[in-house]
């Protein structure tokens, strides 16, 4: 993954995705991109990515706190699970690399979870 190819990503999340009421593009560079997917003024996909460092980060916030989130450092991925969002999952599952459409997928479930639009 790469901040092109993520881009792209975020583009057909938002035409695939009813739910997403806007994409926001904080920051961009070739190198970076900082982003936001809403569903509402308060919950959203929370996105970057930092090629020169090989960080990528998903995260879904809602009320100002991380609900849920995988994160990569260099070539490590680990999971902040919904359960308990401060935790950092290295497990077999943790570990697993995702794509942006598979990391919303996920979030879909989180929402449904626990109720939230």
């Amino acid at each position: 993954m790469n901040v092109p190819t993520l881009l792209v990503a975020l583009h057909q999340a938002v035409r695939d995705r009813a739910y997403f009421t806007q994409l926001l593009i904080s920051d961009q560079s070739q190198n970076l991109l900082k982003a936001r997917l809403f569903l509402s003024s308060n919950l959203f996909v929370q996105v970057y990515r930092n090629d020169r460092f090989e960080t990528t980060n998903f995260v879904l916030i809602h009320n100002d706190s991380r609900v849920f989130a995988r994160d990569q450092l260099g070539s490590k991925w680990h999971r902040h699970p919904a359960s308990d969002p401060s935790a950092h999952d290295f497990g077999l599952e943790g570990q697993r690399s995702v794509t942006l459409a598979e990391f919303l997928d996920e979030v879909e479930v989180v929402l449904a979870s626990l109720g939230l639009p």
